[in-house]
């Protein structure tokens, strides 16, 4: 028996012939897919290729984040009631995305973030501050879940060195790089596709396997994870993760509902649909997955807690992020027979591809931001060509990429999930906010764009350092230190309101000083195709 999941060296040697087995798959998947050297529509949006489903599982691919996928089923294995509540916030933040934002999102924008707010307010200040507030959003992400693949296949593997744990940071951070690199969009969206159906798959498995243990009896299981959780009834109630503050429990519902599913590169993805009524049904398809996967995290979080046990849980990792591979190993026994030999195989498979898939994704978004909103319509004054933007856009995905995973690599002894909560909350902050302004508040100004971006952004990173997830406590990244004097965890309590006071005020007082803005009468000329779903009009882009 080896490493921390107590399986045998044959388990083991599968999992890293299977992980070759991706590797190489998937990069021969971003080379038969990947753009023409000047095919910069193909490389931003894969030509609008995709059909619904499978720009659906690609949605839902990179909405499930390895954070979202192993660090759920953590919180749900420890905390019970609390982490439920997290899963159900994170389905329902892409469900608001499905009624309120994706169909606008798409006829507005064509290949960023960018391109949808200056629909109403051209310029480069705007091109610049989103750029800005992209990176600030998603890098974060990037570290975090680059910062904990060391681990997690120290795990899986059986090598327990801090080399090899650094040379995988290393290895994935190098991968996700080729990825966006190489594949584009298109390229990146299929691996989003493997990765969701090997997700589905393994996940279903080890979620029967649970409910088997217990009799397929739901009330069963959950007496089962309360026992189990040593925090007895509690477990089931809420408040165990907050220490029963309702409004710290508001505040992180509230930044997920509002944050996840506007992050840039979840709205990327619904540039790549066809038309309008794509968009609907690739949104109908990735919100039905993502149900259909919280649901199984929901089960095999719950199975954690029944079958490992709160001490055993932490043992592998304080902050749950070994417990879908602990329960599978509860589920299987310690001498598994071939076939759940190759059950724990198509496990750790799934682990892998969730965190290679994610990375590369949002690496993909910072690049494209990069390129096409900083650097050829917000730095410079003339157009750049084809072949230029392109390749500005696969030196900008090395670039992040060498950032993320050398800060990956340094970082990787604390404990970052600060990183996580501030991507959401800057998403909710900023993000959400500007978004909504700017599809359905026909006022809205530069000076209110401006003020929302900086404001909300500014704020959330304000907020941050004064949370208990930066210091003071057992999580913080510096948990021997105490400096923090912000009472939540997360910031959505008063970061989200600034972010929509900001671009109310700004838009107010720009209207002031210069009367009504005149870009809104071109705004207003399409403003009616934009939020009927029929597409806009071609222009310039500013």
């Amino acid at each position: 028996m080896n490493g921390l999941t107590g399986f045998s060296s044959e388990a083991q040697t599968l999992s890293l012939i299977a992980f070759i087995t991706v590797i190489t798959v998937t990069l021969l998947l971003c080379v038969m897919t990947g753009p023409d050297r000047d095919d910069l529509g193909e490389f931003y949006t894969g030509y609008r290729s995709l059909s619904p489903v499978q720009s659906g599982l690609a949605i839902a691919g990179d909405y499930i984040s390895a954070g979202t996928v192993l660090g759920t089923i953590g919180i749900i294995a420890l905390l019970g009631y609390d982490g439920l509540s997290l899963t159900l916030s994170t389905v329902l933040s892409l469900v608001l995305m499905m009624f309120l934002l994706a169909e606008p999102l798409r006829n507005a924008g064509r290949f960023t973030m960018g391109d949808v707010l200056t629909r109403r307010t051209p310029g480069p200040a705007v091109r610049i501050t989103t750029a800005a507030v992209t990176l600030l959003a998603l890098v974060p992400l990037v570290v975090f879940q680059l910062a904990g693949a060391g681990d997690l296949l120290a795990v899986v593997l059986g090598f327990d060195t801090d080399g090899f744990k650094t040379g995988a940071i290393v290895f994935l951070g190098l991968l996700m790089i080729a990825y966006a690199a190489i594949g584009g969009m298109k390229g990146t969206a299929f691996i989003q596709i493997v990765k969701t159906v090997v997700l589905l798959g393994a996940s279903t498995a080890v979620a029967v396997l649970v409910l088997e243990r217990h009799d397929f009896s739901l009330p069963t299981l959950l007496d089962a994870a309360a026992a189990g959780s040593g925090a007895g009834d509690a477990y089931l109630t809420a408040g165990l993760q907050f220490g029963g503050d309702d409004l710290d429990m508001i505040s992180a519902q509230l930044t997920v509902v509002l944050g996840a599913a506007v992050l840039p590169h979840i709205t990327m993805r619904m540039f790549t649909a066809r038309s309008a009524r794509a968009v609907r049904r690739s949104m109908s398809w990735a919100v039905s997955t993502v149900v259909v996967i919280c649901l199984l995290i929901a089960v095999i979080g719950f199975g954690a807690a029944a079958l490992v046990g709160h001490q055993g849980l932490l043992q592998g990792d304080p902050q749950g992020k070994t417990a879908y591979l602990l329960v599978t190993q509860a589920v299987l026994g310690s001498e598994p027979n071939p076939a759940q030999t190759l059950l724990f195989t198509a496990v750790a498979t799934a682990v892998f591809l969730t965190l290679l898939a994610s990375v590369a994704g949002i690496t993909l978004a910072c690049a494209n931001t990069l390129a096409h909103d900083l650097i050829a319509h917000g730095v410079r004054r003339r157009r750049l060509s084809h072949t230029t933007e392109m390749a500005v856009a696969r030196a900008a995905a090395a670039g992040v990429g060498l950032a993320a995973l050398a800060v990956a690599a340094v970082a990787r002894h604390l404990n970052l999930q600060a990183l996580l909560m501030l991507s959401f909350c800057i998403g909710a902050s900023a993000v959400a906010p500007a978004l909504v302004y700017s599809l359905f508040w026909r006022r809205f100004s530069r000076a209110g764009l401006l003020g929302t971006l900086v404001v909300g952004t500014g704020s959330a990173l304000l907020l941050m350092t004064g949370t208990s997830l930066v210091s003071g406590s057992p999580q913080a990244v510096f948990p021997d230190v105490d400096f923090h004097w912000f009472p939540y965890t997360t910031t959505g309590l008063v970061s989200v309101p600034l972010g929509f006071l900001a671009g109310w005020l700004g838009t107010l007082l720009s209207e002031r000083r210069r009367g009504p803005d005149p870009e809104r009468l071109r705004y207003e000329e399409v403003e009616a195709t934009i939020l009927a779903g029929v597409p806009a009009p071609e222009r310039a882009p500013a």
